[in-house]
């Protein structure tokens, strides 16, 4: 759809079938089923999934979170990975999807830095396309020859190099995946994954940083677009602050049949070592009537057993 002109289509693989059950391996290519870029899985994480769409029993263990009523939700084990987006395709995706990136404060204590890796997204495992190729580059990313190399006795044939095993144990409190949060609200389904990234101080005080990852999906045929986000974030120091404001990172995203999601992060910092946030986005129609969607409550958890921080890109 809407390929500049004289462009053509180019054959990059062979889809397979998606797995039903298991997980997919490092080395794995694949589409994004909703975004449609090409990318490599890393490796898997596995998640708490807090879906308030699915009822839970009310004689199993239950976890309450802060938010909306006395709702509570169980969380579900759900894989999700860790993946490079290939380059060619970011300005394709960019309307749809901020080029996710991963990031994460410097070590530094004298550095107020904030470092990011692009190209480095997040993806549920029914959100993958599997596909295999005979190329031996198939994904442009400047990391991918640095974390894989290619192995033709191997399925997937694209195996973890020592660096990309090392990368991962150093970051791994900054780069692990452990909560996603999902709700839907007149069929427009918000997703939530936090990150925690890191302490600061600052005047005498600590300062805890985080990131979240938002999706939304229009799950209906009507186009909607979203116009206000309202957040309410309470800190374990007693604070509850309230913030309002047009769009999301300065779009107002129209959610489409075509283009029915959109993806961003954020960051959001507490003078407390844990807190929640929650809220709601203000929706309009095309008859200029509005709704409210509400926002998954999440927890904000620093890691208590920090070390030191993440190095940014040394090797």
């Amino acid at each position: 759809r809407n390929r500049p002109e004289g462009k053509v289509l180019e054959t990059v693989g062979v889809f397979e079938a998606p797995k039903q059950h298991g997980k997919y391996e490092t080395g794995q290519l694949f589409l994004h089923s909703v975004f449609g870029y090409r990318g490599i899985v890393l490796f898997p994480w596995q998640a708490r999934l807090y879906d308030r769409d699915v009822a839970s029993p009310v004689t199993e263990k239950s976890e309450n979170v802060a938010g909306h009523g006395s709702k509570e939700v169980k969380g579900k084990t759900h894989t999700y990975y860790q993946v490079l987006i290939d380059a060619r395709d970011c300005p394709h995706i960019s309307q749809r999807s901020q080029t996710e990136a991963v990031t994460f404060l410097a070590n530094h204590d004298d550095s107020r830095d904030l470092y990011a890796i692009p190209g480095l997204d997040y993806v549920s495992h029914e959100d993958i396309l599997p596909y295999s190729s005979t190329d031996q580059v198939p994904i442009q990313h400047e990391l991918f020859e640095r974390f894989l190399m290619y192995d033709q006795t191997k399925v997937p044939p694209f195996v973890a190099r020592d660096t990309l095993c090392a990368w991962q144990e150093k970051n791994h409190p900054w780069l692990e995946l452990s909560d996603v949060h999902r709700e839907t609200t007149e069929n427009i389904r918000v997703t939530v994954i936090p990150f925690y990234m890191g302490m600061r101080e600052a005047q005498n005080s600590h300062v805890y940083w985080w990131r979240y990852c938002i999706r939304l999906e229009n799950l209906d045929s009507e186009v909607v677009q979203l116009r206000e986000r309202h957040w309410r974030i309470f800190s374990l120091s007693g604070t509850l602050e309230t913030v309002r404001g047009r769009g999301v990172v300065g779009r107002e995203p129209v959610l489409s049949k075509e283009q029915p999601a959109f993806q961003y992060s954020s960051h959001v910092s507490l003078q407390a070592s844990s807190g929640h946030m929650w809220g709601t986005f203000r929706f309009e129609r095309p008859d200029g009537s509005h709704f409210d969607v509400r926002i998954p409550p999440f927890s904000l958890e620093s890691n208590k057993d920090e070390k030191t921080p993440p190095s940014g890109l040394h090797w």
